[in-house]
């Protein structure tokens, strides 16, 4: 019993630093109002930016889905996995991303996690240990790990210090340079400096690599992302969009230059060996796109705005601190663990669910409440959610 012994000892020891995670079940869709363990909440910790998760018209296209395709997809796809949901799908991706990419084609992946790990394993292919990573410091743990398995040589920035990553680039003798943020920081909600990081790359022939998981659907015109939101258009783009956040369904996909795709296709293994991702998902997601681009998907864009302004209006905060960002995220800092556990759990018992987020996700020292906000909530939800959060902080 040994080695059990030494897995409990280091989970009290988490259990001393209130660090230990522990999930809820949801019975319900994802939705504001949800059961959770048997209890009604109001939700505020979905990525579901749109309020799409539970659209009756995706669900509809889900079933229809699953009565052509059937439910799983067999195989990989290069071997028989690749089902015309899929194909429709990457062309419908390739041209909605078309403003801001050159010759665009995408890539349809079974999660985030998965694409991130492809681009940049794939892309330090072509010079193998002659590449160099130029990475941001918050970025999310899978450009992290997909940083770490490529082999490449990383170099970590500071978060959002442009000047850092030009005297990095131009140090560099790489034979291949990436530099990769993400786009919408998931537990700060700031934006990365875009415009200015892709100058940089386009001055040293650089790619850039964007995750804009948290922006997909949500920011832009027309649902774009952060290269609409930003104007942003360049060969050196590499762009990751997830499809389970604002698209309410699952999976991801990479859009870029037909060339890198293909190149992708060839070396990317976390693409090359994995079963593809049920094509009924796929069907699905066609009728997201269809809402995400179109006059519904602009209304919620807009009402999205209108929650986002009324939390930053309507707080009333002494000794927490409510981050400045313009995005559905919206997280106030605590700052010690224990504290900010007990604020999450007085939210529960009031039937309010905001999720504490700790070490390691966040720097020690800055544990927090993180709000995130839906097109489905309604300005009562959001108004019902401050009352709440500025009595708790007043008594505190």
């Amino acid at each position: 019993m040994i080695l059990l012994d030494q897995l409990e000892a280091q989970l009290e020891v988490l259990n001393a630093k209130s660090l230990r995670r522990r999930r809820r079940t949801a019975d319900t869709a994802c939705a504001p109002r949800v059961t959770v363990d048997g209890n009604p909440v109001l939700a505020f910790c979905s990525n579901d930016y749109l309020g799409l998760a539970a659209h009756p018209k995706i669900i509809s296209a889900l079933q229809q889905g699953a009565s052509l395709y059937g439910v799983g997809s067999g195989a990989s796809h290069l071997i028989s996995g690749h089902s015309r949901a899929h194909a429709i799908l990457e062309e419908r991706l390739a041209d909605f991303m078309a403003p801001h990419i050159d010759a665009c084609r995408a890539l349809y992946f079974c999660t985030g996690y998965m694409a991130n790990l492809a681009v940049l394993c794939g892309l330090a292919a072509v010079s193998g240990r002659a590449t160099e990573i130029f990475s941001e410091s918050l970025n999310h743990a899978s450009l992290i790990d997909g940083a770490k398995l490529s082999r490449a040589q990383v170099h970590v920035y500071p978060h959002g210090q442009v000047q850092a990553l030009q005297s990095l680039l131009e140090a560099s003798t790489a034979a291949t340079k990436i530099v990769v943020t993400d786009s919408v920081f998931s537990m700060d909600g700031d934006l990365a400096p875009l415009a200015a990081i892709l100058a940089l790359c386009e001055q040293h022939n650089a790619w850039l690599v964007i995750d804009d998981a948290h922006g997909f659907g949500a920011l832009g015109e027309h649902g774009r992302g952060v290269l609409e939101h930003f104007n942003l258009r360049s060969p050196n783009l590499v762009y990751m969009g997830t499809l389970g956040k604002a698209a309410g369904v699952g999976g991801a996909f990479v859009a870029a230059h037909a060339t890198v795709i293909d190149w992708l296709v060839q070396k990317a293994r976390p693409y090359i060996y994995t079963t593809a991702a049920p094509p009924a998902l796929a069907h699905a997601l066609l009728t997201s796109l269809d809402i995400i681009g179109g006059a519904e998907g602009h209304a919620r864009r807009l009402h999205l705005q209108e929650l986002i302004a009324q939390v930053r209006g309507d707080l009333r905060l002494q000794r927490w601190t409510l981050m400045p960002s313009t995005t559905a995220v919206q997280p106030i800092i605590i700052g010690d663990n224990a504290e900010s556990m007990r604020a999450a759990a007085s939210l529960y018992e009031q039937g309010i669910w905001v999720p504490a987020i700790r070490p390691p996700t966040v720097p020690d020292g800055t544990a927090r409440l993180r709000i995130t906000l839906s097109a489905a909530h309604t300005h009562d939800d959001v108004a019902c959610l401050l009352d709440a959060v500025n009595t708790l902080e007043a008594r505190a």
